[in-house]
């Protein structure tokens, strides 16, 4: 997919409804009922200018709800924003929950600080006492919310300034559910046989979440290798030794196979149209193939919204790919190592290639040997990788699990820990949590999950709730 398609606005259609019953309604000074609800939706689209919106205008019967659900189809809309505008009849709002695609709806209904009249006795007062009658409104059609078998709608309230707030947050989330159902997958080559647990089905992977899977084989990974010129290899070697220091016991052959390795994983990306990258490196072909592991991130990843994970783990992918999409940010990819209870933290980190290319933290990569490959027998072996201390600052961290058809996103927020780099060949920080460590494993283990997780500075916990509610995972933020 191309990048200017992952950074595009939240595309939402407005379904503004409202009774036929009081639309000539007039009085002498403020003009009809439907010339207030006029520049009501005007006042409401003023607020909306982070959306990309589509508006079939005010609806007030079944005609208008049948063209707003075609216009919002063929709009390719990311959700559809719902607010009765006042009491209204419900027959337009029952048939738009029924037969509306399957495209995520927030319902909210919008408190205002005063009401602007004192008395309903004057014609003008009345029409805006109509006017008022939001909640009504919201009322009656809630029961149909819960009446009809739709599974991704949510209702919220507040005043506008609030709703807007919600607004913003499930906006980003339904982008990234409608990005996500047009992204593509690519594995190299086959599911990681060390790890079974992060094992995810295929068909749900499709069926459930959206993206398309393709299997890269390894065959093609040797032949975009063998056909890189000497010219790119060398571009990209002076790219990364110009940014980084490079220690003096790396060989400088093994250093290009591994900017081969990772190249090439460029290359295929591109030439597939994957968006996130699942590189099985710890499978023996890996090693056969490219004579070592990649061990670096090329920056065309970050430049195209897309993300490169290794050990063949599609629910870590996933994870790392929601992020990027919500963020925009680096998005880096762990595995928690191990506790030191005497300071309330937990190492993490992983190897293989991770996203080094952060410019505000450039003096945080070392290019260095890969002690845990070399003393192996393959071509490269202890080929240098971009060694990582992970920027410091508050993360959420998160991952995406897979149990019995059913999906699970785990959350919770640590702190990175400034420092140099201490865990020979991974990418690593030192985390303390913001739960007690021991506290936030234990609930993690008792949830299940695997050992992968994402992670991205910051705190977007509200943005993947959302997006776990219109998902329908099962949502763990642990606090």
């Amino acid at each position: 997919m191309k990048a200017t398609d992952k950074q595009r606005k939240a595309r939402a259609g407005l379904l503004l409804i409202a009774s036929p019953r009081f639309k000539n309604l007039s009085g002498p000074k403020r003009g009809t009922y439907h010339e207030r609800k006029l520049k009501a939706v005007e006042e409401i689209k003023g607020t909306l200018g982070f959306l990309d919106i589509t508006d079939p205008g005010i609806i007030y019967e079944k005609e208008d709800a049948k063209r707003a659900m075609d216009l919002f189809y063929n709009s390719k809309v990311d959700f559809i924003y719902a607010e009765f505008l006042s009491w209204s009849e419900d027959f337009a709002w029952i048939r738009f929950l029924r037969d509306c695609p399957d495209i995520p709806i927030i319902f909210c209904n919008v408190a205002k600080s005063r009401m602007s009249f004192e008395t309903s006795i004057d014609e003008d007062d009345f029409i805006d006492y109509l006017c008022a009658g939001t909640l009504v409104g919201s009322l009656e059609a809630s029961g149909s919310i819960k009446r009809v078998p739709r599974h991704n709608v949510l209702t919220v309230m507040g005043t506008r300034e609030q709703i807007t707030e919600k607004l913003k947050v499930y906006s980003e989330a339904a982008r990234a559910r409608a990005i996500l159902r047009n992204s593509n997958v690519g594995l190299m080559a086959n599911m990681n046989e060390a790890m079974w647990s992060t094992y995810i089905d295929n068909y749900d992977l499709f069926n459930k979440i959206g993206p398309e899977i393709h299997y890269l084989p390894y065959s093609d990974y040797g032949a975009e290798i063998d056909a890189l010129s000497d010219e790119e290899v060398k571009a990209y070697a002076d790219e990364l030794t110009s940014k980084y220091r490079m220690m003096e016991d790396v060989e400088y052959d093994k250093f290009i196979g591994c900017v081969k390795a990772s190249l090439a994983i460029k290359k295929m990306a591109q030439k597939n149209d994957i968006d996130c990258f699942v590189y099985n490196d710890i499978d023996q072909a890996t090693f056969r193939t490219a004579g070592c592991r990649a061990g670096f991130y090329p920056q065309w990843f970050n430049d195209n919204v897309s993300v490169l994970v290794p050990e063949a783990d599609i629910g870590a992918g996933l994870a790392t790919y929601v992020l990027k999409l919500l963020t925009g940010k680096h998005v880096n990819f762990i595995e928690p190592f191990h506790i030191e209870d005497d300071f309330g933290t937990f190492a993490g980190g992983h190897a293989g290639p991770n996203d080094h290319n952060d410019p505000a933290w450039q003096q945080n990569v070392v290019i260095a040997r890969d002690v845990r490959f070399a003393k192996t027998s393959w071509k490269y072996a202890g080929a240098p990788f971009a060694w990582y201390r992970i920027s410091p600052g508050m993360k959420t961290v998160a991952g995406i699990f897979e149990e019995d058809g059913r999906y699970k996103l785990v959350t919770f927020q640590a702190e990175s820990l400034p420092g140099t780099q201490i865990l020979a060949t991974y990418t690593h920080t030192i985390f303390k949590p913001v739960v007690p460590v021991k506290e936030l494993f234990e609930k993690v283990l008792n949830i299940g999950t695997t050992q992968h997780f994402a992670v991205v500075d910051g705190d977007c916990r509200p943005q993947l709730k959302a997006f776990a509610e219109i998902m329908g995972f099962e949502f763990y933020d642990i606090r």
